[in-house]
C-alpha cells in the first residue's frame, strides 16, 4: 500500500481543486482515502490476504467506493451532491489506484464482489509501505515517503498550481 500520507495528499488535492471549497469536503476526502486500509483489521480476526475481505479485498473495490460515495453524501450533503459525489468515490478509488502502482503485495481487488481476481498496473513506481507504524518509522519508511514525493507529491503539486494560477 502507499502510505497514509500519499492517499491523504490525494484526498486533499481532489478536494480543493473544487470551485466551491469547504472544510467538510476536505475532511470527507481525505478520511476516504484512508478508509479503504481500515481491513488490516481483518488481519486480527484470521482473515487472509487473499479473501475477499483481506487486505486489498472489497474495500478497495469499485462497488465499495461507490457504496461509501452514497453513503457520505445522503449523510452530509444536500445541496452539492453530484460535486461532492465525484470527489468522495475518486477519493476513495483513488487509494485503489496508489495501491495497483505499489511494488509489493498482492495486487487489488478493483472487482470485487464480481470478481476475486487482484491486480497491479504494469508500471509500479510507488515503494510499497510496511503495515504498522513501528515498521514504517524505519529505513522502509523513509524509502517510501522519498517514492511518493516523486511519484504523489509532485503531481499533486503541479495540480494545486495549476488550479491556482487558472482562476
Amino acid at each position: 500500500m502507499a502510505s497514509i500520507f500519499g492517499h491523504s495528499l490525494v484526498g486533499y488535492v481532489l478536494a480543493k481543486v473544487q470551485n466551491k471549497q469547504s472544510r467538510l469536503l476536505i475532511v470527507l476526502a481525505i478520511l476516504s482515502t484512508i478508509l479503504p486500509d481500515f481491513d488490516v483489521i481483518g488481519f486480527y480476526f484470521g482473515v487472509s490476504y487473499n479473501d475477499p475481505l483481506g487486505h486489498r479485498g472489497f474495500t478497495h473495490s469499485i462497488v465499495f467506493a461507490v457504496l461509501w460515495t452514497l453513503i457520505l453524501v445522503w449523510l452530509f450533503q444536500k445541496k452539492y451532491r453530484i460535486r461532492y459525489g465525484i470527489v468522495i468515490f475518486l477519493a476513495t478509488l483513488s487509494h485503489s489506484i496508489l495501491d495497483a502502482l505499489t511494488n509489493g503485495g498482492k495486487g487489488v481487488g478493483f472487482f470485487i464482489p464480481f470478481d476475486n481476481t487482484r491486480y497491479f498496473f504494469g508500471y509500479r513506481p510507488i515503494e510499497v509501505s510496511p503495515i504498522g507504524i513501528k515498521r514504517f518509522f524505519s529505513m522502509w519508511g523513509l524509502e517510501v515517503i522519498l517514492s511518493e514525493l516523486l511519484w504523489v507529491g509532485l503531481p499533486c503539486l503541479i495540480i494545486l498550481l495549476f488550479n491556482k494560477f487558472r482562476k
